[in-house]
């Protein structure tokens, strides 16, 4: 401890909650309270109505194959200020530094086939699931959409989609990590994505 806090000072330090919240006694900062979870495809496989899934008149499911800045209207309002992940950037920058990197493969590996989004009748991204391989692992790096009531479950209806799409070419086992006072945790628990670890990420003081 006294080794953490002599050497890292002012750097953020990710680790388990015992470690954050020792370092939080001594008056180092919370960045985030995280859960990392992974869902097995193969010892429980998407239900096989998930490969028919349909979506509201108008909308439908395409390949995340397009530019940042198509998706990035739909991808910034999913996490509004309020929100535990908003990213606390002007809109440049979050499109420049976080999505840009992230569909470039840059951040968490390339992105997968597998990943999904799901586009209005005018061809404008609505939501979107966005799998990359890290290191190996398929990793869930994003699940967002519009938000609105008119909106409500398509970020869980197209990630049951991704999840059929990926059993069926040959995935084993798919991840994600997803902050403490994120509601989408109760999503996640209910298509069978199991805990796996908590880590909070700190600031040393």
């Amino acid at each position: 401890m006294e080794a953490i806090l002599a050497g890292l000072s002012g750097w953020a330090l990710s680790g388990s909650v015992e470690l954050g919240e020792q370092l939080i006694r001594r008056g180092a900062r919370i960045m985030r309270h995280a859960h990392s979870m992974r869902r097995n495809l193969v010892s429980a496989p998407p239900p096989p109505e998930w490969t028919t899934l349909t979506f509201p008149s108008g909308l439908r499911a395409v390949s995340c194959d397009r530019d940042a800045s198509d998706l990035f209207p739909a991808w910034r309002a999913a996490f509004p200020p309020e929100h535990i992940d908003h990213y606390n950037v002007s809109d440049e920058e979050a499109l420049t530094a976080e999505l840009v990197p992230l569909l470039a493969g840059k951040v968490l590996g390339p992105v997968m086939p597998c990943s999904s989004l799901l586009v209005d009748a005018a061809d404008h991204v609505i939501a979107g699931v966005i799998v990359t391989d890290r290191d190996g692992l398929p990793w869930i790096a994003d699940v967002f959409r519009q938000p609105g009531a008119r909106h409500a479950g398509l970020g869980a209806q197209l990630l049951r989609c991704v999840l059929a799409d990926a059993t069926a070419h040959g995935l084993t086992e798919i991840a994600l990590v997803v902050s403490d006072a994120n509601p989408a945790r109760r999503v996640y628990e209910k298509l069978d994505f199991q805990l796996a670890s908590t880590s909070l990420t700190v600031v040393v003081p």
